[in-house]
This record gives structure tokens, C-alpha cells and sequence, in this order.
């Protein structure tokens, strides 16, 4: 099963443009990403209708960050993005007339909802703040070990 990366693209989007005087281009974006540029504006796109970011258009417009980096969790995001899976394992059959097959997706199910809520939980403790904060100390630690 493909792994659905948008969480991912979009962090690693947002956090280039928190690093960004002024607002990027889909395209400048897509080129950080290595993807198309049409990806990249859907994703802004549920960003958008979240409040999270903003564009503007013409000779200097672009995605920019509206939103305070401190308040966005990855669970904020993960929801803006429509709750995508957070799993690629699953039943193999929904609806079972097997009792042994029951008995397998119950305890499944019940593992993966836990799961699920527990990490769900964690996204909401990580903000963008903390990530920024993150890519700073190891951008000095490179710069640091790069002069040495």
C-alpha cells in the first residue's frame, strides 16, 4: 500500500518558507520538495481553508505563513489535510462471517484504534515552533562541524 507524505511535504514546505524572507512560489516550493508544482498548491490549498497560510499574487506574490508557529500542531495539519490514514495496515476483510476472522479484527482494531489515539495525541504536543527550533540548532551544529 502507498504511503500517503503529504503531512511530511507540508512540514518540510512550511518550515522552508518560516526560513524564507517573503512569500515562495508554488514552483520554488515544488523545487524544495521535489515535486510538481500543482501538489504543492493543492496542499497549500487545505492549508489555506485552515488559516495556517495565505497567497498573493502577481510579480511578488507567493505562499506565505499566517498563522503564529507556537499554536500549529502536526494534529492541526494532519486534520487541514482531511485526516489522512495514519497507518497502512488494516482487516482483511471489514465484515467476516469467520469467528477466528472476528476474533483477529477485534483485537486489531482495538490495537490500532490505541495506536492511533496515541498518536494522534503526540501530533497534538508538536508545533511548528518546535520543529523551526529543531532545524536551527541543527543547521548551527553543520555550520559548526563544516568550520571545524
Amino acid at each position: 500500500m502507498k504511503r500517503d507524505s503529504r503531512l511530511s511535504s507540508v512540514l518540510h514546505a512550511l518550515l522552508h518558507m518560516a526560513e524564507h524572507d517573503g512569500p515562495m512560489t508554488s514552483d520554488d516550493l515544488a523545487k524544495c520538495l521535489g515535486t510538481n508544482p500543482v501538489v504543492v498548491r493543492r496542499s497549500m490549498g487545505f492549508l489555506r481553508q485552515a488559516g495556517i497560510v495565505a497567497s498573493d499574487r502577481g510579480h511578488a506574490g507567493g505562499w506565505r505563513i499566517t498563522a503564529d508557529l507556537s499554536v500549529v500542531s502536526l494534529r492541526q495539519l494532519h486534520d487541514a489535510l482531511g485526516e489522512p490514514a495514519l497507518f497502512a495496515v488494516g482487516n482483511r476483510n471489514e465484515l467476516p462471517e469467520c469467528l477466528v476472522e472476528q476474533t483477529v479484527n477485534a483485537a486489531l482494531d482495538q490495537s490500532f484504534a490505541e495506536a492511533e489515539a496515541l498518536l494522534l495525541k503526540r501530533f497534538g504536543e508538536i508545533t511548528l515552533a518546535d520543529l523551526a527550533a529543531d532545524f536551527t540548532l541543527r543547521h548551527a551544529a553543520r555550520r559548526n562541524q563544516r568550520e571545524t
